[in-house]
């Protein structure tokens, strides 16, 4: 199974891709990524996608700082769930710890090596598989901007190593960076003073902390099989009204017939996964009574309004009308019906470096 990153990589994708001139459609169109990698932050895309994507909108541009331009925006909260656990450690020592042990919830691709020696800690960024100059830069941006923000303004690290070679130009980069840069080293990474990792987080609340992190720590158990990634790619696929088993496989970087045989060796289908993500978001989506049921099934994939109100009494026993009126079958959930002019909304987490 490939590796996987959260599409919040790309959050300011868009933006850095015009100002060098390029279609941000195109190009993802240029590496088979769905274009909803631009809209929506909790995708899960390939890995290797992501890195041909950054590779070759430097090429198409000319921006040879394109991955680092991306890192200039990089900010906590895309870390997604990840975000929750490291901002709340007490200090900036734990909220690498936590980092390094949680980062492949987001990027299944990277992690990070923490090691001290006297008075200098080493932050080894590491890829899984070939990482090329953009893919390293945005990574190792993100890591800086990441430690900045914890640390506050007034952090500097000690040194910069990166594998690849020494750029054309080095403005950017020492702005950026604001110390020593060493290409051609031996690692990627960060080098800083290890009182540092002392230096507290004033707002870190390290009880709070400790709760999310058991929370998380049950996403990442489960993240591994390919039944969770393809429920989870089904919940945010449907949220958007166009949920196919191709358009999963494309997320997957994989064709349908792979999908249907990993989930098989997993004991369940895709058209098993479909239903039960169907029907939690049908059971939401039918108490907003100010929606229609033909915007309804059109969003739950059914071909009319017919098809949807066949498929709700069989799966829950009553129709919609009942449903709504709070004439269920026992055992089924009574809950207040909603009235809302406005669209109904799946709640996905609010928070989200290469």
């Amino acid at each position: 199974m490939p590796d996987l990153i959260r599409s919040a990589t790309l959050t300011h994708y868009a933006e850095v891709a015009r100002a060098g001139g390029l279609d941000p459609a195109r190009m993802l169109r240029r590496v088979r990524l769905p274009l909803d990698c631009l809209r929506s932050q909790d995708l899960r895309v390939p890995v290797a996608g992501l890195r041909r994507l950054l590779e070759i909108s430097a090429a198409a541009s000319g921006v040879e700082t394109f991955g680092l331009r991306m890192a200039e925006n990089a900010a906590l909260p895309l870390l997604g769930p990840v975000a929750l656990v490291v901002r709340e450690q007490p200090t900036i020592g734990a909220a690498l710890e936590a980092l390094a042990r949680f980062i492949q919830i987001h990027n299944e691709g990277m992690s990070l090596a923490l090691s001290r020696a006297d008075d200098l800690v080493t932050i080894d960024v590491v890829f899984r598989g070939r990482a090329q100059r953009q893919t390293t830069e945005l990574a190792v941006g993100g890591l800086h901007r990441l430690l900045r923000i914890l640390a506050g303004a007034d952090w500097r690290p000690l040194e910069i190593h990166l594998i690849h070679s020494r750029p054309r130009q080095l403005r950017e980069h020492r702005q950026f960076f604001g110390c020593d840069i060493t290409f051609d080293s031996d690692f990627d990474g960060i080098v800083c003073a290890a009182r540092d990792m002392d230096r507290p987080i004033p707002a870190a609340n390290p009880e709070l902390g400790r709760y999310v992190q058991s929370r998380v720590e049950a996403v990442y158990a489960r993240q591994a099989s390919w039944d969770a990634k393809v429920g989870e790619l089904v919940h945010l696929l449907l949220a958007g009204g166009d949920c196919r088993i191709e358009r999963v496989a494309a997320h997957l970087s994989c064709d349908r017939r792979t999908v249907h045989r990993h989930l098989a060796d997993c004991g369940t289908s895709f058209s098993k996964i479909l239903d039960s993500q169907r029907a939690e978001l049908a059971t939401r989506l039918v108490e907003d009574r100010a929606k229609p049921l033909a915007a309804i099934a059109e969003q739950l994939g059914f071909s009319a309004q017919s098809a949807l109100a066949r498929w709700f009494r069989h799966r829950f026993g009553c129709s919609i009308t009942e449903w709504r009126l709070g004439k269920r079958p026992q055992g089924l959930p009574v809950r207040k019906a909603r009235r809302s002019s406005g669209r109904a909304r799946l709640k996905t987490p609010a928070v989200s470096p290469a």
